[in-house]
């Protein structure tokens, strides 16, 4: 009776903590770094994406890659700023984002290469252990030279270790404005779409209150006479509130007369959601530089006759 009785006791216990566990699953799993770090891998596992951590400068980047062809060209995903805000007056201590929506993206990605970039300090630090991460880096230095060149820095190695041709680069939020400045300063990016794009960080804070503005970084729109022959989709939420789309509108006002940036409203997403269901479909929208309307030549123009004129005669008076 005893054996029983502590039998059943123990069964109770255990499925009462299964129940507190799956119960605070969701929170533990939004909450801590090392939980969404293993959310990260159950997005990427099923499409064969491996993790690696990449060293770019004085971080170490975590990727998730799956590479079928050497030497070949690759989808780079640049993932967003991450969660960067406990409340609007307080920052995180750690940007590692809850909801991975570049990796999300990544995931319905069918190409032959496919290559996820965390930004720095997220899932990972730097290469030093005994350093730790500088806030500024997802603060006002966001998109500052630091984590640009660390970027930079990765895609480098990338074509070290796999003989790549170039890069067709996605970058959400605010990855699209680091997406957008490695377009603008690298010879090797083939096209760049962007996903609730933060092409101009500087709208952005005009636009949205309580947004300070990024003092310690570059933007998009200083390079837009380089970005102006890069073909490039951008993709905009007509729902979204954190990037309205006055944020790409003053991006494109900046850009040279082009023929090779198009975009397209998804009138019913909001800023982290109704992209990913939908992005295999939007994936097939390349980028490119559409070619100007030919005009015929010259000498293919044929004269109109000239006019014939037909005079009346008057009729006689009676």
């Amino acid at each position: 009776m005893t054996s029983h009785r502590t039998l059943r006791l123990f069964s109770f216990k255990f499925a009462t903590l299964a129940v507190l566990a799956l119960a605070l699953g969701g929170c533990l799993t939004t909450e801590l770094p090392a939980y969404r770090l293993e959310l990260a891998k159950r997005i990427a596992t099923p499409a064969w994406m491996i993790k690696r951590e990449i060293p770019a400068g004085p971080f170490a980047l975590t990727a998730f890659e799956r590479i079928h062809k050497r030497g070949g060209v690759a989808n780079v995903y640049i993932e967003g700023d991450g969660d960067m805000w406990e409340t609007r007056s307080a920052w995180n201590i750690n940007p590692t984002p809850q909801n991975p929506v570049a990796l999300h993206l990544a995931s319905k990605d069918s190409a032959e290469n496919v290559i996820y970039l965390a930004r720095p300090c997220q899932y990972s630090g730097m290469l030093d252990e005994g350093q730790t991460c500088d806030p500024a880096i997802w603060k006002q230095a966001r998109y500052g030279r630091a984590a640009v060149d660390s970027m930079s820095a990765a895609l480098d190695e990338l074509s070290r270790r796999y003989s790549f041709r170039g890069y067709h680069l996605i970058g959400y939020s605010g990855g699209a404005a680091l997406a957008g400045i490695l377009a603008a300063e690298r010879k090797d990016v083939l096209s760049l779409r962007t996903v609730a794009g933060v092409m101009d960080p500087d709208a952005q804070s005009k636009l949205i209150e309580d947004t300070p503005p990024l003092s310690a970084s570059l933007t998009p729109v200083s390079d837009a006479v380089r970005l102006a022959n890069i073909p490039q989709y951008h993709f905009i939420g007509g729902q979204d509130r954190y990037v309205p789309p006055g944020v790409l509108h003053s991006y494109l006002q900046a850009l040279p007369p082009t023929r090779c940036a198009q975009v397209k409203m998804i009138q019913e997403a909001e800023h982290d959601v109704g992209w990913v269901d939908k992005w295999p479909e939007l994936l097939e929208k390349t980028p490119e530089c559409h070619a100007p309307v030919a005009l015929p030549a010259f000498e293919d123009f044929v004269p109109l006759p000239e006019p014939v004129f037909v005079t009346r005669e008057k009729p006689a008076k009676p």
